[in-house]
């Protein structure tokens, strides 16, 4: 029953595939040379179930998307007194690489521009670049749930024609918030923008900060709570530079776009989305990125506004009133994350029952995508031998004019009787 869910993003994926707008990042020569085709989708859930569809195991370069795991570092390490008193949180208005500060603080804007994002390196106490760099990765891999490689070709080549990076670093000491060498913060900066990752990656790594900094497939808390607040907040209204107005409008989710062509993007206590396409658009976001992710928020329901009680939803109770009859029990507000994992758990008890029987008789609201999933378990049960029905007798999950009315319930006591007599009747058919 994963398989619904993973027909939702091989379809969303389709609708997109063709897109070839945009350019690819040729002021880094290394950029230049990738397949403008890569096109990858993944997503994780918030208890570490993985989706994948198109190029998810492509390796590309982070870029811009280790700014805010490098902020979260610095609020962990030096906390958030320190780090306020030499990056903003507001944004900027500007391009990503302007050569620019706060005409007041004379500090950068906010993290997610590259002025903030070198401050918050030099923000990281180490003895060395070296160990700068390898606290950098040890960070980003806890995150990703495996330990990212460098990409030697692509650090040499931004070390190479990172000039207006050198200015900007430059510009950065002679205001007083670099204290150490500007070229080896900058070699730190080269160096952790050039670390691989995938989709999936991208993915896991948006579903830690989904779950408060606690990695959902390694069960290793990360970063502390706040930390993770702190970092989702700045990458709501700094994360997609200037689009991030038309990003939380369209989208709404927390998200960190980078000029390799990847994105990241969050929904609290949810999932994490990872998407790979390098064509990028005049403000330096993929453009099949923020294609896919606006349809994904749209059909699934994930603008974060829409999604503030989700947390309600749950399996109120699993039990069975027979053998061989299970009853899945849900109440509160069911959209998708809370769908995905109800058929989820159904899968992956399927052994157990001939019957299943979901009650949605306690939910309060639910959305189409949800809808459509939990319709479409009775039809998926039924290709397994099996059976499903639901107790729906306010029809929020089956309409009246729809082919699965026929296994719709008023109560559980009725579709424990017709449970019955379908057990009765596939033991005479054998």
């Amino acid at each position: 029953m994963a398989g619904l869910v993973q027909r939702y993003l091989d379809r969303i994926w389709r609708e997109h595939a063709g897109c070839d707008d945009g350019q690819l990042a040729d002021y880094i020569p290394e950029l230049a040379d990738v397949d403008p085709d890569g096109f990858g989708l993944a997503l994780s859930s918030s208890d570490g179930f993985i989706y994948e569809t198109g190029d998810a195991a492509v390796q590309f370069t982070i870029q811009s998307i280790s700014k805010p795991f490098t902020y979260a570092l610095a609020l962990e390490m030096v906390g958030p007194e320190v780090v306020d008193a030499s990056i903003g949180v507001e944004p900027s208005g500007e391009a990503f690489n302007e050569i620019s500060v706060d005409p007041l603080s004379k500090t950068p804007k906010n993290p997610m521009i590259n002025a903030g994002a070198i401050a918050a390196v030099a923000l990281i106490p180490a003895s060395s670049p070296e160990e700068r760099f390898a606290l950098i990765r040890d960070w980003y891999s806890a995150f990703a749930g495996r330990q990212l490689e460098l990409d030697e070709q692509v650090y040499a080549s931004e070390k190479a024609t990172g000039s207006r990076n050198r200015a900007i670093g430059y510009m950065l000491q002679s205001f007083g918030v670099l204290d150490d060498d500007p070229d080896a913060v900058l070699d730190v900066y080269y160096r952790q923008c050039s670390l691989r990752v995938t989709a999936t990656d991208l993915a896991k790594m948006g579903a830690t900060l989904a779950r408060g900094g606690v990695n959902p497939q390694t069960g290793r808390r990360v970063s502390n709570a706040a930390v993770v607040k702190r970092t989702l907040a700045v990458m709501v209204t700094c994360g997609m530079y200037d689009g991030a107005g038309d990003w939380v409008s369209a989208v709404g989710m927390p998200a960190k776009s980078g000029v390799g062509g990847g994105i990241v993007a969050v929904l609290p206590g949810q999932l994490g989305i990872g998407v790979y396409s390098p064509r990028l658009d005049a403000k330096g976001n993929s453009v099949r990125g923020v294609r896919v992710c606006r349809s994904l928020s749209e059909q699934l329901g994930l603008h974060f506004l829409t999604v503030a009680r989700d947390s309600r939803a749950t399996l109120r109770a699993v039990y069975d009133p027979e053998p061989g009859i299970r009853v899945y029990e849900a109440h509160g507000d069911l959209l998708f994350s809370g769908a995905e994992q109800v058929i989820r758990v159904a899968d992956r008890e399927r052994d157990a029952f001939q019957v299943a029987i979901l009650d949605v008789s306690r939910i309060d609201d639910i959305d189409d995508a949800a809808r459509a999933l939990l319709s479409g378990m009775a039809e998926e049960l039924r290709s397994d031998g099996k059976s499903g029905f639901v107790v729906d007798p306010d029809r929020s999950v089956i309409r009246a004019d729809s082919a699965l009315d026929a296994s719709r319930f008023a109560s559980v006591a009725d579709a424990v009787d017709a449970a019955r007599l379908w057990l009765d009747a596939a033991r005479r058919g054998r």
